[in-house]
């Protein structure tokens, strides 16, 4: 039976990186079932809300997505698509493994960094909770569960014990928020006793900041919680090269979605330019979800290959190449073609 998945082009470059996407994956010989779900910032417009019931009915009967980027105003207009989708299907666990691409050429480029992030992803001050008490004083809530807490620490650790990751370091800022983030801390800390194989740390945010920068070969696996996962994530992902190339997974119980997690890029849409790396990456993360690993393994190797060899490098890292050339680079080191 072919595996059912939502593709959510989005906008932007969003319809350039997924139908690039598409052919990647299409190429591993994994017989998917596409169903695509139109979501655009003009469509939320239009029917007034970030989440069409269209969109939704589809991830009902999929269960999994591959979503492209959707434009979010900022200071203003509708909600982010991302926290909706987030809230209303209940994707608990952000996933965002970070890794050295071979060839490419970054700041860091001769430091193996090799880290996932682990972030809650319903509660914290992320979810926007927002509330104007009189004009010009709004206060936002930061709401910290235990429920939430211990499902995003287990999860964590499950997955470090099932693929053998040595080092945990829970990331806090309870010096301060000593009752939200000491209660996320007192959960990661409960369950970590029932993992004794994994060594287990604690860093305060703004500390864990800046051993990334200065020590990122330290670190193994970051749990924490929405906000900061939200803002470190992008911090690590610029010592690999940035948001073009690292992919984003959202896990619930009964859902997955998986994502871009740059923007929609306006100012270089429909150029045929986009690089759809980070968009196919996330897509090797959707292979594994569905059970097909021998397919993540080769399109993962299959890019790797791509960067490694530098001839079909989209102009975003110093190339030459279109969004095509890059997925035809892709799908011919997919087949084995040389």
């Amino acid at each position: 039976m072919p595996h059912k998945v939502t593709l959510i082009p989005g906008d932007g470059i969003g319809p350039e990186v997924a139908a690039a996407t598409r052919r990647a994956v299409d190429a591993t010989g994994v017989c998917i079932d596409w169903e695509t779900a139109e979501l655009t910032g003009r469509i939320i417009q239009e029917c007034g809300s970030e989440l069409p019931q269209a969109v939704l009915d589809s991830l009902d009967r999929t269960r999994v997505g591959l979503k492209g980027p959707v434009t979010t105003p900022v200071a203003g207009g509708f909600q982010s698509v991302n926290v909706a989708l987030r809230k209303r299907l209940d994707l608990y666990a952000n996933v965002r493994p970070v890794r050295n691409l071979p060839g490419l050429k970054t700041r860091y480029s001769g430091t193996p960094i090799d880290l996932i992030i682990f972030r809650e992803n319903t509660e914290d001050l992320y979810a926007g909770l927002e509330h104007e008490v009189v004009k010009d004083v709004v206060t936002s809530l930061k709401v910290i569960t235990r429920t939430a807490s211990l499902r995003i620490a287990r999860y964590t650790f499950d997955y470090a014990r099932r693929e053998k990751r040595k080092r945990i370091t829970a990331v806090h800022k309870a010096n301060i928020m000593k009752l939200g983030d000491g209660l996320f801390l007192r959960c990661t800390r409960e369950t970590a006793a029932e993992y004794p194989e994994i060594e287990y740390k604690e860093l305060i945010v703004d500390n864990a900041a800046m051993q990334l920068v200065l020590r990122p070969e330290t670190f193994d696996v970051l749990l924490m919680p929405n906000l900061y996962g939200d803002i470190v994530s992008d911090l690590v992902a610029g010592l690999v090269g940035g948001l073009g190339i690292v992919p984003g997974a959202n896990i619930g119980q009964n859902h997955a979605v998986f994502e871009a997690v740059h923007g929609s890029a306006p100012d270089i849409a429909g150029k045929g330019i986009a690089n759809p790396t980070a968009l196919m990456q996330s897509a090797v993360l959707m292979l594994g979800h569905l059970g097909e690993q021998q397919a993540a393994a080769r399109l993962h190797a299959a890019i790797e290959r791509v960067y490694l060899e530098g001839a079909a490098l989209t102009p975003d890292l110093g190339g030459t190449a279109s969004t095509d050339q890059f997925a035809d680079a892709v799908v011919k080191a997919v087949k084995g073609v040389s």
